[in-house]
Parts: structure tokens; C-alpha cells; sequence
């Protein structure tokens, strides 16, 4: 099973003085090729929707980070935002979630 919290880094979110509650993000793994043999996949991102960004925001980064496994890098990317905050799929590429077995948390 696997234990999914995802989370946007943003450039400039605070600088703007933005309110942190107005953030929203969402996402599906809908279709993401299943991994359990310790090699990551190399993928093109879901498709995100991001809502509440700052006016003016121009790019945002996306990183996805394994908390059980810190060092690992599953990449991401920079993207120009769209003005309805959608990010099409295959817009950056990173390394699927790939657990050999328990649950991992990822942010």
C-alpha cells in the first residue's frame, strides 16, 4: 500500500503574502504503471490542478520526496503556470513510487 501526500513547492508563495489556506492542489495516479521492483519507472506527471496561487505567479516547482527514504530523488520539474492552474500531464518527468514492499509516505 501506499501512502500518498503530495505537495507543490512554490516560488514565491510567501513573498507575496499570500494565505496559505487559499492553497489547493489535486491530482490522480489514474493509469501510473504499478512498481514494486526497487527501479522506478521513468514517467511523465499526473495532471494537476492548482488553485489559490499568488497573482503574478508565473512557475511553479514540482518535487516529489520519499519521507521513508530521504535521500532517494524522484525528481520533478519547473512549470509555467497556466491562468486556470492546470498543469497538463507530462509536463516534467520523474521516477514512480516503486516500493519492494510496506508503505512509504511521499511529499
Amino acid at each position: 500500500m501506499i501512502n500518498l501526500v503530495v505537495f507543490a513547492g512554490l516560488l514565491s508563495l510567501f513573498a507575496s503574502g499570500a494565505v496559505a489556506e487559499d492553497f489547493s492542489i489535486s491530482f490522480t495516479w489514474d493509469g501510473l504503471k504499478s512498481c514494486t521492483s526497487r527501479n522506478p519507472n521513468r514517467v511523465g506527471n499526473p495532471s494537476f490542478v492548482v488553485k489559490g496561487l499568488p497573482e503574478g505567479t508565473q512557475y511553479v516547482r514540482f518535487t516529489m520526496k520519499d519521507l521513508d527514504v530521504r535521500s532517494y530523488n524522484h525528481g520533478g520539474g519547473v512549470v509555467k503556470m497556466s491562468a486556470d492552474g492546470t498543469v497538463p500531464s507530462d509536463a516534467f518527468k520523474c521516477k514512480s513510487p516503486c516500493l519492494p514492499n510496506g508503505i512509504h509516505t511521499y511529499e
